[in-house]
């Protein structure tokens, strides 16, 4: 018997033979680890939005809007599941919707962050050169909050492809359905395969996102007494 196929029956933790009859059972599960990720941000975002929007008018919103998405962070995942599951049934859009809804407390959060964080002075400059509500939140203040934006993406990022893993009990979780098909025979090769390449998607899908970052925030590496100025003038 060849030594690659004995580190299957060995049961080893490093197996070449593992990787080379399996791979298209990973790639297959990590490419629906992706994309459950990558939905489950963007919906995240398009819901975060509104509501920094509205945590913004005040405290009378603010503390509502942070504490609900606080609780909705605190809640297991086999509670939120169970909460979800009369209105998705066992679908990948339960997996996802319970994801948005633990995404929302990072992303709101930053969100938040970053537009309270735009210079009063930037306002006024575009305000006195005509510029409207929308024109104003779209041109200014958004190109200015994206650092705080982007932070937050990044970290719902890393935290939903974790958090994706869950999925493995309706059999929509991704790699984690390969970890959760292991365990019972703890088949080591498969769960050290599939961890790790949890691990690596979060640090590609953080250094991507940083790439992305530096790119749309160039004035933030300028550190210069101007580069406020800058940055606004580069925003209007």
């Amino acid at each position: 018997m060849a030594a690659g196929q004995n580190c299957l029956v060995t049961n080893d933790w490093i197996c070449g033979e593992y990787l080379r009859t399996r791979s298209q059972e990973l790639t297959d599960a990590t490419v629906q680890h992706i994309w459950i990720t990558a939905v489950s941000v963007l919906i995240g975002l398009v819901v975060a939005f509104p509501l920094a929007l509205l945590a913004r008018r005040g405290r009378r919103f603010a503390g509502p809007v942070l504490g609900l998405t606080t609780v909705l962070y605190t809640v297991p995942s086999l509670a939120m599941f169970s909460l979800l599951l009369p209105l998705f049934g066992l679908s990948a859009a339960l997996v996802v919707t319970g994801l948005v809804l633990y995404s929302l407390t990072v992303l709101v959060r930053n969100i938040l962050a970053g537009l309270e964080a735009v210079p009063p002075e930037a306002k006024e400059a575009a305000r006195g050169m005509g510029y409207g509500p929308l024109r104003l939140l779209w041109e200014v203040e958004i190109p200015l909050a994206l650092p705080a934006l982007m932070a937050g993406v990044r970290i719902a990022t890393v935290s939903t492809i974790a958090l994706t893993t869950v999925g493995s009990i309706i059999g929509k979780g991704g790699l984690g359905n390969l970890i959760g098909d292991a365990l019972p025979s703890f088949f080591k090769a498969q769960v050290l395969t599939a961890s790790v390449l949890c691990v690596l998607l979060a640090v590609a899908a953080d250094l991507l996102l940083l790439g992305v970052q530096r790119l749309l925030t160039p004035w933030t590496r300028i550190r210069t007494p101007r580069a406020d100025t800058a940055a606004v003038a580069e925003a209007v």
